[in-house]
């Protein structure tokens, strides 16, 4: 239960993050926001490190694959495409479409087993309920 709540506030910090960065995006330029975007949120994981575990960085350096280090890097990206998305789709829309690719992209990482994902078998009902998604987005996008 848990797991669907921290979900759930998830998405919702989600919607709200991409608005405000759309909205700074207007004042600024794509990049600078998306700067202030990742530092500000470098300054509270310092602050969150400082106050709850204090683990040292260098175990950083342990992990592997070393392809692994790059989320930073992608979310520098997911911040880029979700400001553009959101200005030309409006935040609803934009909403919708980035949730379904996500869903899709996790499923065919689990059905594969990629990136270390322990691997699971192929539904038909799941596919069936992901073309139910794309047709609430269509319902959704129809005028």
């Amino acid at each position: 239960m848990i797991g669907i709540i921290i979900a759930l506030i998830s998405g919702a910090l989600m919607s709200v993050q991409g608005v405000f960065n759309t909205q700074v995006t207007k004042s600024t330029s794509m990049w600078v926001s998306t700067s202030w975007v990742q530092f500000s949120a470098l300054i509270i994981c310092l602050v969150a490190w400082f106050f709850t575990d204090r683990k040292s960085f260098g175990a950083i350096l342990t992990v592997e694959p070393k392809y692994m280090l790059l989320g930073g890097v992608i979310g520098a990206f997911i911040t880029y495409t979700v400001i553009k998305s959101m200005d030309s789709l409006g935040p609803a829309q934009a909403v919708m479409i980035i949730v379904v690719a996500q869903l899709l992209i996790a499923y065919l990482i689990e059905v594969f087993g990629i990136f270390g994902v322990e691997k699971v078998a192929f539904a038909w009902r799941k596919l069936l309920g992901m073309g139910i998604c794309i047709g609430g987005i269509i319902l959704f996008k129809w005028e």
